[in-house]
């Protein structure tokens, strides 16, 4: 039988049927050494016998016999039936190994007893049961006393044939028994496809060959296209590479249209050509191209394309929210993120755990207010929880959890000490929401953010450029600064959202305001709306509340009152704050003898502070002021810088900014000459928790994810989505997906790995300014967050 046609199959048929003649050669020698030692055998038996004959020699009618009778050929031993069982006895044990199933339907055949049977007669009695060969095999028997010939021949075709059937009929009961046998069932489905037997062997995929490959020009364009998140990181702005795009568009013109798309590539692209921008139309073209060539996409590292799965478990978003501060440290990464985790628990959408620091004794008393410690992280939390529920005033369901923290003196904030991502099962590993991305991330040195969780939203809360330049050498130390956040946040980032556009821009950010306020304070608002317009609202002047350190406006606020002195009549302000500057702002007012009068820091939802009309807020170095927006509920008149900042407040009528000292003492006079307006309940909603979680989950494309499940990807255990939500991706869109986030996805992982090896450097860390003792958690946090004890690495 000749191998099947095609250059494909070729090859292995070729190798069947040289696996097949081989067996057949060693079966034919190992059949003509069985004949020689039968022959040996049945000559020794036919002597006995004759010696038996010849002692009833006379008493036999043979003794007539003529000398020159011919033998019957088909009996010349005139044997019968009994005495054919010594030739059965007879039949030889081949000490052949028959290791293939499908052959021991020939072994019967090859025995020479059947044959022997049929040359006396008896075949009929001794083929029931066996198949019919397809060539019988000619025995010739001389003369007796003669030597025996034994002759076998047989054409290949037909053996071949009866052994492919064979071989068919051997693997459908593999097949049947497949799942309860051991047989390697691989093996025999290699052989149906390299002999051509399976049904669907034939059946190959004909992709069509009609569509042009892709131009010089068209690949010039995907590859500006690709490079933008590496030019953009660069400092060339997007605007440069439109117009480089533009250009070769431009030059081209390309005569490909969508009308090339071959009609086996038209039943994977459905878009519209009438709604195909630009970019889609070179998208569908780089797919269509690559499907006709008969690719297969089966998703890769750069892509989302996964088998979905139906799951019962609980499919509720799992959101992890780290943060750089804890109460009692009244500090916007505090409060803000607290606020955050309530109401987001709250609507029982999600399971939302809450990952804040946790100090040792010395540094408690060096950052918590009025000498306040905590033994353990268990009663820290029980302090947490009253003050975040007596504010919001509802059952807080959400989880605390620590990790360990060390206070930089220095920098005046918390760093954490080891990976901090460890803190975070991964079963609940789905969306982390990281309270200041950059800070979080300068010093670390763990697992990547974005490999464990599936989305990792970073929300920008600082602007840290602004605080550098106030430091020796500032200029320099803000441009490597810039730098050294683009390359975490993007490293470790999925979204971004700015508060405001007072940071700087960063990869994969935009901006929305997603803080709100305290309840408290839009309570107080109410009530004082709620009061008669004829009776004062606000018995005390102006005032100014904020931690006492010169990054928080205290420097704008005493030059400006120190160069408008005798304009505004030194008028008298109450500050409330504490802080590592509080020495020096003194003394600098001193110096210019300013009136202020210094209150240690509070609440700002305090009683004491509801009598005071006008918030004075010269900061520009903050993002959002979370007391700017706190004394706007309250029904406050507020005096702002026109800055970036304050943007989110303009709207609001009791909102007063300045830009030039001049403008600032006008503002000043107005507004201790006014009286506030009540807010409307759109403004009250706009500055609640409720819009600001709303906002929140608009921003962080929350939405647009798929819900939260476990997935196997090449053999790893991750997350699975349902089947009836998931959006599953055709072969087009992954093809077309594949190469814009190629690129990208390569820089981010070099990134990475960058960030990763130098923050395991010691040296390094410490040239950066991180704290000695920071890369791996120490043995007085292992104590009190009751952790097991470092797993020892031997060798490198």
């Amino acid at each position: 039988m000749a191998p099947s046609e095609g250059e494909s199959g070729a090859a292995p048929a070729e190798r069947a049927l040289s696996f097949i003649s081989k067996s057949l050669t060693e079966v034919q020698k190992s059949t003509g050494m069985d004949m020689k030692l039968i022959q040996s055998k049945v000559e020794s038996a036919l002597r006995e016998k004759s010696k038996s004959l010849d002692a009833n020699w006379k008493e036999s009618s043979l003794a007539n016999f003529p000398a020159k009778a011919k033998l019957d050929v088909r009996n010349p031993l005139n044997l019968s039936v009994d005495d054919f069982d010594l030739l059965k006895s007879l039949k030889p044990k081949l000490n052949r190994s028959w290791s293939d199933m499908s052959m021991q339907g020939r072994k019967n055949e090859l025995w020479l007893v059947p044959q022997v049977d049929k040359a006396m007669g008896f075949g009929k009695s001794r083929e029931r049961g066996l198949a019919k060969p397809e060539r019988e095999r000619r025995v010739v028997v001389k003369a007796q006393g003669a030597r025996k010939k034994i002759r076998v021949s047989e054409k290949w075709d037909e053996p071949l044939k009866k052994v492919k059937r064979t071989v068919e009929e051997r693997l459908r009961d593999l097949e049947s028994t497949a799942a309860s046998s051991k047989t390697p069932v691989e093996f025999f489905e290699n052989v149906q496809r390299n002999l051509k037997l399976s049904k669907d062997s034939g059946n190959v995929d004909n992709h069509g060959t009609d569509v042009a490959p892709l131009s010089v020009a068209e690949l010039l364009e995907s590859l500006v296209r690709q490079s933008e998140p590496l030019l953009d990181h660069l400092g060339i702005k997007r605007e440069v590479t439109e117009k480089l795009r533009e250009m070769v568009r431009s030059s081209k013109r390309n005569k490909l249209q969508l009308s090339s798309v071959s009609a086996g590539s038209k039943r994977g692209l459905t878009a519209d050509k009438k709604e195909l921008t630009k970019e889609d139309e070179l998208d569908l073209r780089i797919a269509s191209v690559i499907q006709s060539t008969g690719y297969k996409h089966q998703g890769g590292p750069w892509t989302e394309n996964q088998t979905f799965k139906q799951t019962t478990e609980d499919l509720r978003r799992n959101i992890a929210i780290v943060t750089t501060a804890s109460l009692p440290w009244m500090t916007g990464t505090a409060v803000n993120p607290l606020f955050r985790a309530a109401y987001l628990a709250r609507s029982g959408e999600q399971n939302v755990t809450l990952l804040v620091p946790w100090l040792c004794k010395n540094d408690q008393v060096h950052v918590y207010p009025n000498q306040m410690t905590f033994e353990s992280p268990a009663e820290q939390e029980i302090f947490v929880r009253k003050w975040v529920e007596d504010r919001v005033g509802f059952k807080c369901d959400f989880k605390i959890a620590f990790y360990p923290g060390k206070f930089s003196t220095e920098k005046r904030s918390i760093l954490a000490a080891g990976d901090i991502s460890q803190f975070i099962p991964d079963q609940e590993a789905d969306v982390a929401v990281l309270e200041e991305p950059e800070h979080l991330t300068w010093y670390y040195h763990g697992r990547r953010w974005t490999d464990k969780f599936q989305h990792v939203v970073g929300v920008v809360h600082t602007n840290y450029l602004e605080y550098v330049k106030r430091e020796k050498n500032g200029r320099l130390q803000a441009f490597l600064l810039r730098h050294v956040n683009n390359w975490v946040v993007r490293c470790y980032c999925n979204k971004v959202l700015r508060l405001s556009a007072a940071t700087q821009n960063l990869p994969r950010s935009s901006i929305c305001n997603v803080h709100g306020v305290n309840p408290q304070f839009l309570s107080i608002g109410k009530r004082l709306a709620e009061t008669d317009s004829n009776e004062p609202k606000f018995s005390k002047g102006a005032y100014y509340l904020g931690k006492m350190i010169w990054g928080k406006g205290y420097r704008e606020l005493v030059d400006l009152l120190a160069q408008n002195k005798e304009v505004l009549g030194n008028i008298n302000l109450d500050l409330f704050g504490s802080g590592e500057d509080s020495d020096a702002v003194k003394a600098e007012a001193q110096k210019y003898g300013l009136a202020l009068n210094f209150h240690p820091g509070r609440d700002h939802a305090d009683s004491s502070l509801h009598g005071y009309k006008v918030f004075i807020n010269p900061s520009i170095s903050d993002v959002v002021c979370t007391t700017t927006a706190e004394a706007l509920a309250m029904g406050k008149i507020v005096v702002c810088a026109d800055h970036p900042s304050n943007e989110f407040f303009r709207s609001f009528p009791n909102c007063y900014t300045y830009r030039t000292p001049e403008e600032f003492v006008e503002k000043v006079k107005l507004a201790l000459a006014s009286e506030p307006q009540p807010l409307v309940p759109e403004l009250q909603h706009l500055l609640s928790w409720e819009a600001a979680t709303d906002r929140f989950i608009d921003s962080a494309e929350l939405k647009n994810l798929p819900p939260r499940g476990v997935r196997t990807i090449k053999g790893k255990k991750k997350r699975r989505l349902p089947i009836e939500s998931a959006k599953r991706r055709t072969m087009t869109l992954s093809l077309v997906s594949l190469p814009k986030k190629m690129l990208g996805s390569v820089l981010d992982t070099g990134l990475s790995y960058a960030h990763y090896f130098l923050s395991g450097i010691e040296i390094a860390r410490r040239a950066a300014g991180a704290l000695p003792g920071t890369k791996n958690i120490g043995e007085e946090f292992r104590k009190d967050l009751v952790l097991p004890p470092p797993k020892i690495v031997y060798g490198w």
